[in-house]
């Protein structure tokens, strides 16, 4: 197919992306800024996330079931979500609705009204999400890890902010925040679908010049990860476990490899994890490893749970797994199952237009350019088994941290902080991280 790329600036900073994509009626469109929960101070924890609530919630023109009515009318999607350093509001909707949606989106973003009865509504809405994770080990856990993991930085701050930062929140301290937070070189309009590039921009260039030029304000800065063991005791059935390893960022050339390397370890049915912990031992009906990648840092995770007395049993086999990747060179087989199981996700993720818009976006913020697809594929198909080896290194030579949150006895708790503590084999001879960085994969 003919993708067509184009990407252009507006005089107040705002980069305007779009990717014509033949064949297709639909039109996905986003308004990303790259803030998110890490740029706030304590005080402001959960700013971000309320914003997002609150945007939908009416502007002069529109009520929030105007704008509810309008979007269902069209058969359209409409959303929105916070991360720890994108907040985006995205719609997709028929190519023929396009200019309404985005006289919609543009406003909302625009021209919310902040409205203090709302506001109060929307207050308890995130109140009750924030009880929910607490009610909600699975999801708690990961909360807890990440306090830990990036200590005194706004990595480790949830998303949601605290029952107390939510209940302080006012209509005009949402105002403010997004008066200085909210400027033309942190915002993103990306579309994907069949969106023709100049019409657009003629579109959007008039309504989105009155955003500030400004470079904005951000309290982030350059966590450092926080290493050991931390225990919970709560009185559930299961102790749910997540173990972490520095990771690797979203521009690090590293990256593919890395991917890779969590297909293997414990990101697929017939990963190295599940079949040693699940379908051969039976220890955990769940478990998985997974990757966070931020702009200047990265996290390698993995998750269990667990029935108690076999917490440390799964640690042990958990770090046992990473070793043997930071150890041993991977066999072919399972290198190039690894290799077809991440090309098919970003094949079939490629044909949906929310995917290729997000990508547009993802990589504009992290990289400052466009990927294509087949630049993707191409750095896979090079990944080497030597480059797993390298990879998993890298996670593991700064330490370990484990988090444990459930009915733990002394015991248990003991022997997963020795294991914590236990030394990994010693870093083989062969490229250093320079080497491997400079090699460009």
């Amino acid at each position: 197919m003919n993708y067509t790329y184009r990407k252009s600036t507006l005089p107040n900073g705002i980069r305007v992306i779009t990717e014509y994509v033949p064949n297709v009626h639909s039109v996905s469109m986003g308004i990303w800024v790259a803030l998110g929960s890490r740029d706030e101070l304590p005080e402001d924890s959960g700013m971000a996330h309320f914003i997002e609530h609150m945007i939908f919630k009416g502007t002069s023109r529109y009520s929030a079931l105007d704008i509810a009515k309008v979007f269902d009318q069209m058969g359209g999607i409409s959303n929105a979500f916070t991360s720890k350093e994108t907040t985006c509001f995205y719609v997709k909707v028929l190519d023929s609705h396009l200019d309404k949606a985005l006289e919609i989106l543009s406003d909302i973003f625009l021209h919310s009204r902040f409205d203090s009865m709302e506001l109060e509504k929307e207050r308890q809405v995130i109140l009750q999400e924030i009880r929910m994770v607490q009610d909600s080990p699975e999801e708690l856990i990961h909360d807890l890890f990440s306090r830990d993991f990036w200590p005194d930085n706004g990595l480790g701050r949830s998303v949601l902010g605290t029952e107390d930062t939510v209940r302080s929140v006012q209509s005009e301290s949402l105002r403010n925040y997004v008066n200085k937070t909210y400027v033309g070189p942190k915002v993103i309009l990306a579309a994907a679908g069949n969106v023709e590039h100049d019409a657009f921009l003629a579109r959007v260039s008039p309504v989105f010049s009155t955003v500030s030029d400004k470079d904005g304000y951000s309290a982030r800065s350059r966590p450092t990860p926080g290493f050991g063991a931390r225990f919970f005791m709560r009185d559930l059935e299961q102790v749910h476990m997540l173990m972490g390893f520095n990771g690797i960022s979203a521009s690090d050339p590293m990256r593919y490899p890395a991917m890779l390397m969590n297909v293997m370890l414990g990101g697929s049915m017939s990963s190295r994890l599940f079949q040693e912990i699940r379908e051969k031992r039976g220890l955990a009906y769940s478990v998985y490893s997974f990757l966070s990648a931020y702009q200047d840092a990265g996290l390698l995770g993995i998750y269990a749970a667990v029935s108690p007395d076999r917490a440390s049993s799964v640690a042990s086999l958990m770090l046992k797994e990473v070793d043997r990747l930071g150890g041993e060179l991977v066999e072919p087989a399972e290198l190039e199952a690894a290799r077809d199981h991440v090309k098919a996700g970003i094949l079939l993720s490629s044909e949906n237009t929310d995917n290729r818009m997000t990508r547009l976006a993802r990589n504009e913020m992290n990289l400052g350019r466009r990927v294509e697809v087949s630049e993707e594929i191409r750095a896979i198909e090079e990944v080497t088994a030597e480059d797993i080896r390298q990879v998993a290194r890298l996670c593991l030579e700064k330490g370990r941290a484990l988090t444990c949150l459930g009915p733990l006895s002394d015991l248990e708790a003991g022997r997963c902080e020795d294991i914590i503590k236990s030394v990994s084999p010693p870093v083989l001879p062969g490229e250093s991280r320079e080497a491997l960085v400079a090699g460009g994969r």
